[in-house]
């Protein structure tokens, strides 16, 4: 059976919300990177992003040889994106990634950072362990 067949889950979102915005990155990403569209990946990272994490991104995945998006040298099957918290500007979330699918699939999570005034993304740290 498909999603739409078991599920039917209701997607929704706004432009003002900065977690939906990581949301909507996480999501546009991961198809784009999957889908193997190289420019769109980058075009995401340019529309969502600082220009700061950006920077710290290519540094990150020049010493790691791995996406610094999805901390990791395979696209997720999966994502999810839960509010932490906010303080100073700052909005927190918790990323989680799915790694492959069935009763042997994986997750990681990160922890993802945004700037309220801007709802841009500006930090992703590595991988939090998932209890």
């Amino acid at each position: 059976m498909t999603e739409t067949q078991t599920e039917q889950a209701v997607r929704g979102g706004s432009p003002d919300s900065a977690v939906d915005r990581v949301a909507d990155f996480y999501g546009a990403y991961i198809d784009a990177v999957s889908d193997g569209t190289d420019d769109l990946g980058s075009q995401l990272r340019s529309h969502y992003l600082t220009e700061d994490l950006r920077q710290r991104l290519a540094a990150w995945e020049e010493a790691n040889h791995a996406d610094g998006v999805l901390r990791a040298q395979d696209v997720a099957t999966r994502w999810e994106v839960k509010y932490r918290d906010s303080g100073g500007g700052v909005l927190s979330c918790t990323v989680t990634l799915t790694w492959g699918t069935g009763p042997d699939a994986g997750q990681t999570q990160l922890a993802v950072r945004s700037d309220l005034s801007t709802k841009l993304i500006s930090d992703i740290e590595d991988d939090i362990p998932v209890d």
